[in-house]
């Protein structure tokens, strides 16, 4: 009699349903990636001093660096709400599900209201902290362009905390249509604003603004409907239940470390390369401004700006996969069957890969053509385009393995390691190595600008890399998740409830 194991058919997640989760996803995150590509393309194109424009491009692409770190932290505790949503929609508790929606979803709302005033007070000393070395006329653009954007995070907030929560119910084809419309309303008011009315970098500023604000309060309705699994609207009574809070905290704070020490970590590398000799050394050209006095234009500072914009077109359907292994593995740990998530991880790793693949191989072929849409030197795209070669390479292997597995963990509620591991790669590699390959302040040291920012970078892939999937493959993550009794079943029945 044959005793050969019986492979489970596992129907959480089908094949056809994968690709309409994930699908949406990716295309949502090709919009949201496209803002600030749209801005400093079209701010790079206005007609102006060639100096004028690069500098304000550059104010640009600086202050992203800024808002992308403030972001993360709304897109953490996001994150969080939407990991407990989906363990307690998997375990098929909708009451909870429900408490724990309404619960993140006015969290986030305060706190991305608190940094958003706290940001509007003080402007001038954040941009001063972080590009206080740039020469003057770019210091005031980014001032201007971050008071106005920093208005917007309350809507950035709002509109992060109902696309986790939508995702959570796979409801991915709402926040790509709620993201197309915030790319269209924010090319279209560039237009007006930067070639119309010659607003500059303030116009820059409020076509962000106004693309943020119109999708966030679309997304907030559709998160009200009734028909939803899981339905939230913020005007009916509420008040902070502590006990789920904490649960949501216990997964968010660590996420959010992560993440806003991870962005952290990128805009600091990225003030090497404007605070290092190349602002006003030999490598750098000069040119007038809108007054005709002489400026400096940072080449090595405008190639990084190309090659970080391309670079992350190249990440988002990686990005999009790890977004969607929250939803995928946080469903299959709710149901408590430790193979299904097994099977359900490796999955997602194989279209990760893929996905990466076709992905960074088309970017790949395309990055001659597109440095050139930049009104750029051809010394600053020659730069960019050196820089992407570079690290491209290295994405086609690294990037599902740093990116997807993290998102896989976080997803199993392993979010200490994951927050541990992140930061002492990028504070060693990505902050580390960086500093030692651009810096002017010590002596003997190679000086290689946008190229030695994108050596830290790749070193930290690689070692993100090696330290995520050990985790993985070690199945330490089943403590986290409250997998690790043989009722499985009820064990995490069990804790799960407790909330």
């Amino acid at each position: 009699m044959s005793t050969a194991k019986v492979k489970k058919k596992y129907t959480l997640f089908t094949g056809k349903q994968l690709l309409w989760l994930i699908l949406p996803i990716v295309i949502e995150q090709i919009f949201s990636t496209s803002l600030g590509l749209f801005d400093s393309l079209m701010v790079s194109n206005i007609n102006v001093p060639e100096a004028v424009r690069s500098n304000m491009s550059n104010a640009v692409g600086n202050v992203d660096y800024i808002n992308n770190l403030i972001i993360q932290l709304f897109s953490a505790f996001a994150t969080g709400g939407a990991i407990v949503t989906s363990q307690f929609l998997g375990a098929g508790n909708r009451e909870q599900a429900q408490r724990s929606a309404k619960q993140m979803l006015m969290l986030v709302i305060c706190i991305s209201t608190a940094i958003g005033a706290l940001c509007l007070a003080l402007n001038w000393p954040i941009i001063k902290l972080f590009y206080g070395d740039v020469d003057g006329s770019t210091f005031s653009y980014q001032c201007i362009y971050f008071y106005v954007t920093a208005a917007s995070f309350p809507f950035i907030g709002l509109f992060n905390a109902c696309a986790a929560l939508l995702r959570a119910q796979r409801k991915s084809f709402s926040t790509m249509a709620s993201a197309a419309i915030s790319c269209v309303v924010n090319v279209g008011l560039n237009a007006v604003f930067l070639f119309a009315f010659n607003m500059g970098v303030l116009g820059a500023g409020l076509a962000t603004l106004f693309c943020r604000a119109v999708p966030a309060v679309f997304m907030l309705v559709l998160l009200g409907n009734r028909k939803n699994t899981v339905c939230v609207r913020i005007f009916e009574k509420f008040r902070f239940d502590g006990a789920m809070i904490k649960k949501i905290l216990k997964i968010a704070i660590p996420s959010g470390i992560e993440s806003a020490l991870f962005q952290l970590g990128k805009l600091m590398t990225n003030t090497f390369v404007n605070a290092g000799v190349y602002a006003t050394g030999s490598k750098s050209l000069q040119g007038l401004n809108e007054n005709g006095e002489l400026i400096y234009i940072n080449v090595q500072a405008n190639g990084n700006t190309i090659a970080n914009q391309i670079n992350n077109f190249a990440s988002v359907v990686g990005g999009g996969v790890g977004t969607s292994c929250l939803t995928v593995i946080g469903q299959s740990v709710g149901a408590g069957d430790t193979d299904q998530v097994k099977y359900y991880m490796r999955r997602m790793f194989l279209l990760s890969y893929i996905a990466n693949g076709i992905c960074v191989g088309a970017i790949l072929a395309l990055v001659p053509f597109i440095s050139q849409l930049y009104g750029y030197t051809a010394e600053a795209k020659e730069i960019g385009r050196h820089c992407l070669y570079f690290c491209l390479a290295f994405q086609f292997v690294t990037y599902p393995l740093s990116f997807t597995t993290p998102g896989i963990l976080k997803a199993t509620s392993d979010v200490k390691y994951v927050m541990y591991s992140a930061v002492a790669s990028m504070f060693i590699m990505r902050v580390g190595l960086a500093f030692i390959l651009t810096t002017d302040l010590i002596p003997g040291l190679p000086q290689l600008g946008a190229m030695g920012y994108w050596i830290g970078m790749c070193s930290d892939w690689v070692l993100r890399s090696l330290l995520f999937f050990s985790r993985l493959l070690s199945g330490r993550w089943k403590r986290s998740s409250g997998m690790l009794k043989a009722d499985i079943g009820q064990s995490f029945e069990g804790s799960i409830c407790r909330y």
